[in-house]
């Protein structure tokens, strides 16, 4: 599989309530917490001076009302496709059950199936948009790991922290930085 070289900006949403309690949310509809909304608050000054192409999200409220925070003056387009990973009977249980990211949680999804959808979705943004701001999950950031750099074992990318991904000539074809508020 194979990302669209179109560049875009990566971003978490904020700390949900199922976050705040340790739990494992996928696509379980969990609200931002109050932390939540201080922290996308808190991204507007990077995030809302730019004038982005389009701001996508997952259909979860998670990522929508951090949208509707960190770029407030900004059309959210919400897609079905890149919600997180489906983790079926783990949804709800403590982050200390979550399974390797290969194993198939019991009546979930299979990463497999889940990078495939993800990928699928980005490239269909990217051939739409150019420098889209995208506000999503953990998981897809996984996915764009595991894409580009061939895993999706990574640290776990931090509540609203933008992340710029350009397009390059380099080892893995993206330079992956943190966002600053400007467009290269």
């Amino acid at each position: 599989m194979t990302l669209t070289h179109k560049p875009f900006v990566f971003a978490r949403h904020a700390q949900s309530t199922f976050n705040a309690n340790y739990l494992i949310g996928g696509f379980t509809d969990s609200p931002l917490s109050e932390k939540g909304v201080q922290q996308a608050q808190q991204a507007a000054p990077i995030l809302s001076v730019i004038e982005w192409s389009a701001v996508i999200t997952s259909t979860l409220q998670r990522t929508q009302q951090t949208a509707s925070y960190a770029v407030p003056n900004q059309v959210i387009h919400p897609y079905e496709q890149l919600k997180e990973r489906n983790w079926g009977d783990l949804e709800g249980c403590p982050i200390e059950q979550q399974l390797a990211y290969e194993i198939t949680p019991p009546n979930g999804e299979s990463w497999h199936n889940f990078e495939a959808r993800v990928i699928s979705t980005l490239n269909t943004i990217l051939s739409e948009h150019d420098w889209p701001l995208i506000i999503a999950h953990s998981g897809v950031y996984r996915v764009l790991n595991n894409v580009i750099n061939g895993t999706p074992y990574c640290p776990r990318i931090g509540n609203v922290t933008p992340i710029s991904f350009v397009p390059s000539q380099g080892e893995n074809g993206w330079t992956i930085t943190p966002f600053k508020g400007k467009i290269l």
